[in-house]
C-alpha cells in the first residue's frame, strides 16, 4: 500500500440516559470502524465488541489492499457467524427472546489502479460523513424505516428527526439474516477529514452543529471528543460515539471525484 500519513482520534460516552454504553469503536490504521449494539445489555454490547474484535484482527494480520471489499465482506460474515453463535448459546442456556445485534460503519485503506482511496462500509444507521473546505457531507445511506419513508417521499428529512419509529434500522449484523453492506470509494482529494458516528450523536446533533464543531477541532482527537461531549449536552438520549480520521498526507496526487458506490457484483473482483 502506499504511503499515507493519518491523524485521528475517538470518543464513546454512555450518554444521560442509557445504564450501558453498547456503542464499541476501533482507531487502529489502516482501519477504522464504529459499530452502535441492540439488544440491552450482555446483546448489544457483546455484538458490537465483536464487530471492533474482528475488524481488529484484520488490522493486525493485514490485507490485500486491492482486495477490500472481498475483504471486508468476508469479515462481516464472520462477525454475523459469531453473533448468531452467541446469540443461540444464550437462548438455549434459558433465555428464548434473547437477542443481539449491531449497526456498523467501517473505513479503511484500500488501492484502486495503484491509488489509495477510501472504503467505506455500513449496515444500519450508524454514519460515515466527510468534511473538506468546511462543508459536510454524509457518504453513507441510513438502513432505516424513516429513510425508506424519506426515500418514498412519505416524509421529510426534517420530519425523520423526530419520527416516533425513527431508531428502527432495517439491516443490522445479527438482526437480520443475511445483511448486506453498502460499500462507498472516496478519494483522498475532497475527504480531508473523514467522520464515523453511531447514531447517538447525529440523533442530538443536524449537520449544521457537526459541522461546526469539526470547524472548531483542528485535532482529530479534539474533534471527537467534542462531537460527543456536544451530543451529550444536547440531551445524551442514546450512546454516542465517533471517529475521526484526518489525510494528512499521501504519496501521489490523486485527481478528485465524485464518491463511488460499489455494487455487489463489483465487490468480488476489481473496483473501478
Amino acid at each position: 500500500m502506499r504511503s499515507v500519513e493519518l491523524r485521528y482520534g475517538g470518543a464513546t460516552d454512555v450518554g444521560r440516559v442509557r445504564e450501558v454504553n453498547e456503542d464499541s469503536f476501533l482507531a487502529r490504521p489502516p482501519v477504522f470502524v464504529v459499530a452502535d449494539g441492540m439488544g440491552g445489555h450482555d446483546g448489544g454490547d457483546v455484538a458490537s465488541a465483536i464487530v471492533v474484535e474482528e475488524f481488529g484482527r484484520l488490522a493486525e494480520a493485514g490485507y490485500d489492499p486491492a482486495r477490500g471489499p472481498e475483504t471486508v465482506a468476508a469479515t462481516l460474515v464472520v462477525c454475523q457467524q459469531r453473533i448468531e453463535a452467541y446469540a443461540a448459546r444464550q437462548q438455549a442456556a434459558g433465555h428464548p427472546s434473547y437477542q443481539a445485534g449491531t449497526t456498523a460503519v467501517v473505513a479503511l485503506l484500500v488501492e484502486v489502479d495503484g491509488e489509495s482511496r477510501w472504503l467505506l462500509a455500513n449496515l444500519g444507521d450508524s454514519r460515515a460523513y466527510r468534511f473538506d473546505g468546511g462543508l459536510l457531507e454524509q457518504v453513507s445511506v441510513d438502513h432505516s424505516l424513516v429513510q425508506e419513508l424519506v426515500d418514498a417521499g412519505t416524509i421529510t428529512a426534517a420530519d425523520a428527526s423526530l419520527h416516533p419509529e425513527r431508531h428502527i434500522v432495517t439491516r443490522a449484523l445479527g438482526a437480520s439474516e443475511h445483511p448486506e453492506a453498502d460499500y462507498f470509494l472516496l478519494p483522498f482529494a475532497g475527504t480531508a477529514r473523514l467522520v464515523l458516528c453511531s447514531d447517538g450523536v447525529n440523533g442530538m446533533l443536524d449537520d449544521e452543529q457537526i459541522g461546526a464543531v469539526l470547524a472548531g477541532a483542528g485535532d482529530p482527537r479534539a474533534a471527537a471528543a467534542d462531537l460527543v461531549a456536544a451530543a451529550v449536552a444536547a440531551g445524551g438520549r442514546d450512546n454516542a460515539t465517533a471517529v475521526v480520521v484526518d489525510v494528512v498526507g499521501w504519496d501521489h496526487e490523486q485527481p478528485d471525484s465524485e464518491r463511488q458506490p460499489v455494487s455487489l457484483e463489483e465487490k468480488l473482483g476489481a473496483l473501478p
